[in-house]
């Protein structure tokens, strides 16, 4: 049994003239990225693998959640292909992934939202910022992993919180 966590990046900060790759996280999403860490390590067992887009409001929630949940931020790996990638591309990254239990993957909507809904046949219209979406598998390795195959474990958001 494989689980996935789809983490969306949190609330970024639009206060600096900095090109899209590079906006940092605004307070709200600090804040809601604390949160969030929180309420995972109280609820899930930690993620084994973490894997990044490159840009920065996707690397500092993995950061921050990684010092909330007790994870050496040196864990994460960083992936330029989930920046603003489609379901098909994350998935291709789901499937690279090193042999392991459980896998955080943070990244970008839309296609953040719509690989969720293509690999457990969902119907989210939106994973809100700071949202986790966990997604089991009864598979043995992530290369084995198919669009429609999972099912949901767990959606959390910081509203829900």
């Amino acid at each position: 049994m494989k689980t996935l966590y789809l983490i969306r990046h949190a609330k970024s900060s639009w206060a600096f003239d900095l090109s899209d790759h590079d906006r940092p996280l605004g307070k709200r999403g600090r804040k809601d990225v604390i949160k969030m860490g929180q309420h995972l390590a109280a609820n899930q067992l930690k993620p084994e693998v973490l894997i990044s887009s490159t840009a920065s409001r996707a690397f500092y929630t993995a950061l921050h959640l990684c010092d909330q949940i007790g994870i050496d931020e040196g864990q994460i790996r960083l992936d330029k292909s989930l920046y603003h990638a489609g379901a098909s591309d994350i998935l291709e990254v789901i499937k690279a992934a090193p042999n392991c239990d459980r896998l955080a993957v943070f990244g970008h909507n839309p296609g953040f939202t719509s690989v969720a809904n293509a690999l457990a046949n969902l119907n989210f219209d939106n994973v809100p910022t700071c949202g986790v979406v966990g997604i089991n598998f009864n598979v043995k390795y992530w290369k084995d992993v198919q669009f429609g195959k999972g099912m949901l474990s767990f959606f959390y958001f910081p509203k829900e919180i």
